[in-house]
């Protein structure tokens, strides 16, 4: 099984991405989206939200990043294309399903697909703007009110020459209320023949595997699971090879992610203005502690604290802890059975 990093726009950056890819399991992943509107953009608006095309488009445990554009203009999406295409991308994706309104409001994202014409010849400018070694691919919801022109959108894409595409099952209106409709992913499989990559509702192995099951795609992207349960990627790559299952959270000790927040913290640190940057380490820990006892009594002590220096003081010591009770050692990344040094855990930023 094929799995992908979602995007997720002010959480799942490439700070995340760099420490969710270091534990393991993930094959690929999708910057979050970068809005062209009516210029070609500088070289330093794609480094700037996807920095791993300085190091031939992969983050540093070495997964290739595909970044995504959104807008409406196909000649000006070619030419941000174009332009990007000289950075030598993993991939462009294009965005077709976000659901933010005053994203929608300015004519991107999941308002597009009430014109599945736009839709093609968005793609088609694209495709024809970029190397052919270059993949464009596209990610789209099943409709924006509705899914009653899902179908005429997957075709649009697929006629334009994408290379796949990645369908969250759901529509703009149903946002990210469960359930997401696997089932209609089955059907648009019916109707196209390039491959799709399932998406929505994935928090555990239980849920990867019956989305295989009910779309039949071999090909998963997980967002807010992975940011939940950063683990989770290897515990479904462990059920496939061995057919055992594991606990949400058994992926990944409580102690290796002591050492993933530091470099998450760090990341954050070198980027984030100081009086956002407690607000980012609590909002993944505010994913995290469905999954963690230990990540909820970190969120509790830390609800109230806005200082960055009170953060470090307390990481600081939440990795002095680590250390004595694992005699330094934590358990590696990517590999479950080895361990590895606090230090290589973090690894250097630079």
């Amino acid at each position: 099984m094929h799995i992908m990093l979602a995007p997720m726009e002010g959480l799942l950056d490439h700070t995340l991405r760099d420490v969710l890819t270091r534990v393991g399991g993930v094959h690929e992943c999708v910057s979050e989206f970068i809005r062209v509107t009516n210029t070609v953009l500088p070289r330093r608006a794609f480094i700037r939200v996807a920095p791993e095309l300085l190091n031939r488009s992969r983050t540093k445990a070495g997964v290739p990043v595909k970044v995504q554009l959104l807008g409406s203009d196909p000649v000006c999406l070619a030419d941000n294309a174009a332009a990007l295409a000289e950075l030598q991308p993993h991939g462009i994706d294009l965005n077709f399903g976000c659901p933010a309104k005053t994203v929608n409001q300015h004519r991107g994202g999941a308002v597009l697909l009430d014109e599945p014409e736009l839709v093609g010849q968005i793609v088609a400018a694209v495709r024809r703007a970029v190397p052919a070694h270059i993949p464009v691919s596209a990610k789209m919801r099943l409709g924006y009110n509705d899914d009653s022109r899902a179908e005429d959108c997957a075709q649009a894409i697929e006629a334009a020459g994408a290379s796949e595409l990645v369908v969250h099952a759901r529509t703009k209106a149903h946002g990210y209320r469960p359930p997401a409709y696997w089932d209609r992913i089955a059907d648009l499989r019916q109707h196209v023949r390039l491959p799709i990559v399932a998406n929505g509702e994935i928090w555990t192995v239980a849920d990867a595997l019956r989305c295989r099951e009910v779309t039949g795609c071999d090909r998963l992207m997980i967002g807010r699971g992975m940011v939940t349960d950063p683990g989770l990627a290897l515990a479904i790559a462990h059920q496939l090879a061995t057919g055992q299952g594991r606990a949400q959270g058994q992926g990944v000790p409580w102690s290796t992610l002591v050492a993933l927040m530091q470099v998450f913290w760090l990341g954050v640190s070198a980027r984030v203005a100081t009086r956002h940057r407690a607000g980012r380490l609590k909002q993944w820990l505010n994913f995290m502690r469905r999954v963690y006892p230990e990540a909820q009594q970190a969120f509790d002590e830390l609800r109230l604290v806005h200082d960055a220096g009170h953060i470090d003081r307390w990481l600081a010591a939440q990795m002095a802890q680590t250390v004595a009770l694992d005699g330094g050692m934590v358990l590696g990344l990517g590999e479950p059975q080895a361990k590895v040094s606090t230090e290589a855990a973090c690894g250097a930023l630079g």
